[in-house]
This record gives C-alpha cells, sequence and structure tokens, in this order.
C-alpha cells in the first residue's frame, strides 16, 4: 500500500469538478499542467482564468520532501515558525552528507560518525513534528520519492531542485527554497507565479544507445540553461508513452538545467507499471478512475501550438546519444560530433573517471543499461581504461541489483560501488588528486557538471551522458570513441564492437529489500525536546533577520560585482562546505567566494572600501557589518542558477547584504531573496550593468516608496565624484514587499503563531 493513500484519494475526489470549474472558467481544454495547478488552487474551485507569467497565485501542494543538507535550515526555520505539527505529509532524506571515497560500506560508517550531531538533530526534529524520516544509506531523496510517494496528477514542493524528477510519475513536482517548505508545513499557502507552458513532442521510439537522457541533453542544447525559465515543460506523443516511467524521470530531474519550474507528463502505462511494480496498486486503482483528468485534453496534444508558449518536437528515432559540456549542461554535442569537437576546443580526450548514478539515473533499467555494457566488456577480455564508480539511488535498488547479479558485475570491471547517496554529483567525492587541479575529463550520468562541482577542481572538464554512454567511454577511455561506430582492443589486440545496450525496465523478479531505512514519526512529539549545543560548529538556532527601518538605503558600498555565470554553488560551494548548512555563521564564510569579480578577473578577491586592501569576499562582508555600512551585491545574466539552496540568500542576508542588483534571475533564487527579506533587482536597461565602478557608493533613494510595479531608482557615486542614475526593476508583489518590511517571510509566521 502506498504513503497516505487517504490523501492521494482526497486528492482524485477534487480533481474531477476542479479541473471542469477550470475549463469552463478558462474557456477551452486544458493541459496537465493546467489541470493540475488548477485542481491545486488555495482557494479551491477557480473564479478567473490566471495570466501565465503575470499574476501571482497561492497553491495548495499534497506533500513536503526535503534532503538533508536543506533540511537542517528548513527544520531550523520551521522550528521558529511556532507549529506543533507539520500541516502536510513531510519526509526528509538524508542522502547529502555522505562523503563518497572507498566504498559504500566503509564511507557509510564515516558519514554516521562525523555527522551524527546533525542525524540525529534531523531524526529528533522529525520525530517531533510528525515528519517520516529516510536514515542514512536509505537512497536519494527523489529516487525514495518516485519509488514510494510520487503520484500521477499530485502538486509537491521540495528543497533541492530536482525535486523535479517526480514528474516522471505526472505530478507538478518543484524545487523550492526551506521558506516555502516552512509555508506548506506551516498549513499555509505556496505562492508561485502561474507559469508559461512549453510543450515537447515525442515522436518515435527511443532505441539502440539513445537514451531518456538523450532527449534532455537535447531539449538543454535547444532552451539554454535560461530557456525554461518561468515556464513548466509538459512532455506529449507517442515518444513519451512508449517510454519506461523512470526515464520520463530522468527527463523531468534535468529540467531544472534548463531553468523550468518543472516537467511533467501525462499519466500512461508505464506508470501503471511502475506503480505496480513499488507496492502501488492502490494508487493504480484510484488513479484509473480519473485517468482523463490526469492528462492532457485531447485537441492539446492534436492542436499543441494553440495552447503552450512555445512547441519543440524531437523525434526519438532519429535522435542520436548526446555528450552535454564541458562546466554547463547546455552545451550539447552528438557523439559523431566530438571527435572534431574535442579537437577544436582542445579538450582533454583521456576519460579518468566514469560515474554513474546520482538522482538523475540510478534506476534499475539505468544500471541494467550500463551493465550490459559491462558485461560486455568483462565477456570480451577488455580492460576498463578509466576508474568507475557507481552510486545506486535508493537501497531498493541496490538490494534489487545485487540480487540480480549487477553488482558483482561491476565489480568484477574494478568497479567501485558507494553509498545509495548523492556523493560526486555533488561534490561529495574525496577524488585522489583533485588537489593537485590537473586539466583533465571525467564523464558522468548526473545533471550538473558546473566548474568545480563534482571535485573541486576547476581544470576537471566534466561531461553528462546516458548510463550506458558513460561506461562505453570509461571502458574506452576516450570522449571520442563513438560505440555506434568504432571498435575496441581487448586484451589479446583483438577489435570488439560494442553492441547496443540492453536493460528491463523492472526488473523480473520484482524489488526486494530487507531494511529500506524509512522511520516513522512518533505519534506524540509533544514531549520530545530538540537540543542545540551553542558552541556547535554544525548547528546553530536561528535569530529573526531585523525588520526593515522605514528608510531609503544610503552609503552602501559594492561588495562584489560578479562577471558572467554566477551559479549557487559560485554563491554558496557544496561539497566541504556542506557540513555547515546547518550553521548560519560558519556557512556564511563560503558567501560568493567562487564568484569572478568583474574587476580582476579573480575569485574571492575584492576590495575593501574602509581599508583600499583587498581580501575574501566574506572577510569583506563581515567588515562592512562591523562598521554598520550596508553592501550590495551586482551580478550578470541568471544569476542564482542551480540548486534551490536558500543558503545562498539567507548567508547575504546575514553578512549585511542589503540588494541584489542584476541582469536576470534564476526563478527560486529570486524567490529565496525576497523570503529572506533582500531586494532582487533587475536592471532596466541591461547596458547600465557597465556603469558600475569599484568603488562606488550606493543609494536607492526611492525605497520609502517601495511599491508593485515601480521602478526603484539607484544612485551609484564615483570615486572621482560624478554619479550615475539608474532604474531597477523588481516583480514584487504587495505580500512580498510585506516580506521585505517584516525582516523575512518567516518573521510574519511567527507573528502569527
Amino acid at each position: 500500500m502506498a504513503f497516505d493513500i487517504e490523501m492521494i484519494k482526497k486528492v482524485y475526489d477534487n480533481m474531477t469538478s476542479r479541473v471542469d470549474a477550470a475549463r469552463e472558467i478558462v474557456g477551452r481544454p486544458l493541459t496537465l499542467t493546467e489541470k493540475i495547478l488548477y485542481s491545486h488552487l488555495w482557494e479551491g474551485k477557480a473564479q478567473v482564468a490566471y495570466k501565465k507569467g503575470v499574476d501571482y497565485v497561492d497553491f495548495a501542494p499534497d506533500r513536503v520532501a526535503c534532503q538533508d543538507a536543506t533540511a537542517q535550515m528548513a527544520l531550523l526555520q520551521f522550528m521558529h515558525a511556532g507549529k506543533k505539527n507539520v500541516a502536510v505529509p513531510t519526509t526528509v532524506h538524508c542522502d547529502h552528507l555522505i562523503l563518497a571515497k572507498v566504498g559504500a560500506e566503509k564511507d557509510l560508517a564515516f558519514a554516521k560518525k562525523q555527522s551524527s550531531e546533525v542525524f540525529d538533530f534531523l531524526s529528533s526534529v522529525s520525530d517531533k513534528y510528525g515528519i517520516g524520516f529516510w536514515k542514512p544509506g536509505s537512497g536519494i531523496i527523489h529516487q525514495i520519492v518516485l519509488e514510494n510517494y510520487a503520484f500521477p496528477g499530485g502538486m509537491m514542493i521540495g528543497t533541492d531542485s530536482h525535486t523535479v524528477n517526480a514528474g516522471g510519475l505526472g505530478m507538478l513536482a518543484i524545487g523550492v527554497g526551506g521558506a516555502d517548505a516552512v509555508d506548506v508545513m506551516s498549513g499555509m499557502g505556496w505562492e508561485l507565479k502561474f507559469p508559461k507552458l512549453i510543450g515537447v513532442k515525442l515522436t518515435g521510439k527511443l532505441s539502440g544507445w539513445t537514451a531518456p537522457k538523450d532527449v534532455i541533453l537535447k531539449v538543454a542544447d535547444i532552451l539554454t540553461v535560461k530557456g525554461g525559465t518561468g515556464a513548466i515543460v509538459e512532455y506529449f506523443g507517442e515518444g513519451a508513452t512508449n517510454m519506461s516511467c523512470t526515464g520520463k524521470g530522468t527527463i523531468c530531474n534535468m529540467g531544472a538545467e534548463i531553468g523550468a519550474t518543472t516537467s511533467t507528463f501525462g499519466y500512461d502505462d508505464s506508470m501503471r507499471r511502475y506503480l505496480s511494480a513499488t507496492g502501488r496498486q492502490d494508487v493504480v486503482d484510484a488513479a484509473d478512475k480519473v485517468a482523463s483528468y490526469l492528462t492532457g485534453d485531447d485537441d492539446v496534444y492534436a492542436n499543441p501550438e494553440q495552447y503552450f508558449d512555445q512547441v519543440i518536437e524531437i523525434n526519438l528515432s532519429e535522435l542520436e546519444p548526446h555528450i552535454n559540456g564541458p562546466f554547463t549542461p547546455d552545451r550539447g554535442t552528438p557523439v559523431s560530433e566530438m571527435k572534431a569537437e574535442a579537437k577544436a576546443n582542445g579538450w582533454p580526450v583521456k576519460v579518468e573517471w566514469g560515474l554513474i548514478g546520482s538522482c538523475t539515473n540510478s534506476s534499475y533499467e539505468d544500471m541494467a543499461r550500463a551493465v550490459s555494457i559491462v558485461n560486455q566488456a568483462v565477456e570480451h577480455g577488455i580492460t576498463p581504461k578509466a576508474e568507475f564508480g557507481v552510486n545506486p539511488g535508493s537501497e531498493q535498488i541496490r538490494y534489487t541489483i545485487e540480487r540480480d547479479g549487477m553488482i558483482a558485475a561491476f565489480e568484477k570491471m574494478g568497479t567501485k560501488v558507494f553509498t545509495n547517496a548523492c556523493g560526486p554529483c555533488i561534490g561529495q567525492w574525496d577524488r585522489a588528486g583533485a588537489d593537485k587541479q590537473e586539466k583533465n575529463t571525467i564523464v558522468h550520468s548526473f545533471n550538473r557538471n558546473f566548474s568545480k562541482r563534482a571535485d573541486g577542481n576547476p581544470n576537471t572538464h566534466a561531461f553528462v551522458t546516458s548510463p550506458e554512454m558513460v561506461a562505453a567511454l570509461a571502458i574506452a577511455g576516450r570522449l571520442d570513441f563513438n560505440p555506434l561506430t568504432d571498435t575496441l582492443l581487448n586484451d589479446n589486440g583483438e577489435e570488439v564492437k560494442l553492441t547496443a545496450p540492453y536493460g528491463d525496465e523492472l526488473p523480473k523478479k520484482g524489488f526486494e529489500v530487507d531494511d529500506n531505512g524509512f522511520q516513522a514519526p512518533a505519534q506524540d512529539g509533544s514531549a520530545i525536546k530538540i537540543e542545540v549545543d551553542s558552541s556547535s560548529d554544525r548547528l546553530q538556532l536561528l535569530a529573526p533577520f531585523e525588520a526593515w527601518d522605514g528608510k531609503n538605503i544610503t552609503g552602501a558600498k559594492l561588495l562584489i560585482k560578479a562577471f558572467g555565470k554566477c551559479t549557487t554553488d559560485h554563491i554558496s560551494m557544496a561539497g566541504p562546505w556542506l557540513r555547515f548548512r546547518g550553521h548560519l555563521d560558519n556557512i556564511s564564510n563560503n558567501m560568493l567566494i567562487g564568484a569572478v569579480n568583474a574587476f580582476n578577473q579573480k575569485t574571492n578577491s575584492v576590495k575593501n572600501q574602509l581599508t583600499g586592501t583587498y581580501d575574501a569576499v566574506p572577510a569583506v562582508a563581515r567588515a562592512y557589518k562591523a562598521a554598520g555600512v550596508p553592501s550590495i551585491v551586482v551580478g550578470d545574466h541568471n544569476y542564482g542558477e542551480g540548486s534551490s539552496r536558500e543558503h545562498a540568500a539567507m548567508e547575504p542576508r546575514f553578512l549585511g547584504v542589503k540588494a541584489v542588483l542584476v541582469k536576470s534571475f534564476a526563478r527560486i533564487h529570486e524567490t529565496n531573496l525576497k523570503k529572506q527579506g533582500l531586494l532582487g533587482l533587475t536592471f532596466a536597461t541591461e547596458s547600465d550593468y557597465d556603469k558600475i565602478q569599484e568603488d562606488d557608493t550606493i543609494n536607492i533613494v526611492d525605497l520609502v516608496d517601495f511599491a508593485p510595479g515601480k521602478p526603484l531608482t539607484i544612485e551609484f557615486v564615483h570615486a572621482d565624484g560624478t554619479k550615475d542614475l539608474i532604474l531597477a526593476n523588481h516583480t514584487y508583489n504587495a505580500g512580498q514587499i510585506g516580506w521585505y518590511v517584516a525582516g523575512s517571510a518567516l518573521n510574519l509566521i511567527a507573528a502569527e503563531a
């Protein structure tokens, strides 16, 4: 039986009448996206037709999920909200704080010892507030959600940008910051600007070396890392129904890499098969009763140009395997063109490591297709030229593939099987030699490949591809190897051509697991006391941010003018910094240390205007804060791209930054800034970015008139006494301005409690 089956049945009971009402209000057939949105309105049945990309709307998500790195701050905020219990089903998953180094058993034991304080804190808070807790080693949050909680037509939010993975089971699953999660956990509506719609029509059928991963790698190449911003992507067509459920999850997962709010697929037989195989026939029975409401209306898919703001069509029968990168997930190269591309760009063609797993590609089918390539290498006597690592997605996956002989097959090739956790995908990888910062290439089946992300080495060229292609490239040891056409030499000097991969969609013997790692919360947690040691360097209770004083911002100093790509990895790095995610003061020592200073093209080196010397960004910010001097951050396009981590907003707020002024924002980061009481502003004229000088003093001269739709005027006073006045746009509505006035959204929740 599914978790929360009664909640799911209630969603379906409401869905028919709410979708019917919405169809009448809107006056036309509806996409699946619109059906789920309108059936989850906080107000109940739709009263008006909302304008896409314009109207802010309150929704009522069905559940919340948090991973251990972000859960710490989310739960610290929830404790501050003054509630006795979570208002919707909520889970916490321990998957980020486990370092990949030696292998699963030793790495997990080390993590439990090193992070026991944090794991104990998360366990006890979960127990107290009615939250399901998944222990270290149980698996990666998004794989566990897909296996246990996701359901067609549902809406959930999660404190991780790859929450969108659950779209593979027909959900609208959206990544958010912890403050957004606290809203929903506290029983409040969750606000989202009504999204635009992108339709992706998939024709044909995948075959040979082409995998679901190649669909999203192609879409990322088309749309770029910001092409999906403010939109939900809906996949449809025969190619969609011909694909496995977990393959759909892979596609939705990497929708975060195009900036999309989320992605989804309509309910079909692949979802029925997956739900049944994972012990949720009761969900199938309930969903089948409202099946027509769990996909787009017929005319939508017959005439998509009339219903979507943008339509992309991909013929899966013609789609070639892709290898995306390096340093950005949207630079797509078909495998047949990689040899020429690598040579033209000077990319290292020797592959040092191949890595399979992460929340993106760690399903049974992924492992089976990859191991089919590994088996060929073993059978033909081919010694792999690169090192190889695997992270199973969950304990259920690991247990099942071990039973079916896949673990043994991987290990025959010398593969390191790491813990059921994120590992190298999020920088939790103690890679030998990475500190030498040598130029090298790795290939992986993860979702992101930003500089330094996997191993901390800025010279590691990371390329994203499917698990089967990772296996082939790792065995060949060359980035320019094309398994569709090229051959390999075995240990006897004989030429061998790999045959196309094959893997069962679902295990023939069914899934099995001995202990899935789930801890149910206490029936009554009121007597549980949460203790946080004041001397801890891992956990720190939060103090409320100060409310706005009602005055203009004057005498502010430029902290940094960030140049080029500035992701949340640049603003608040992961890897070794993950251990401080529950301690705002300590984690703030990584603020913007990865951002490039536009004035000297260096990282973590900015001018302290009080002393005239250069220092680390956090040190300069602390100096300004100690002196009572406000500071401002300036950035480029798609600022805050990547993870949902709200630390990237909380750290500037904590260190005295008053505003972040950029050319454009990634959606989640802009919302996180608003929630934490910071001004998130965009240049009305993008070229004004060039007017900002290193020694500027900054005044926001009309903040006292802060109002929806009214640009703010910012005065930049240069060192020579000259001035530039520029206009800055914002997207704050009246409620969000209320957050700013109160000092943060959480302050309002706490006041109401």
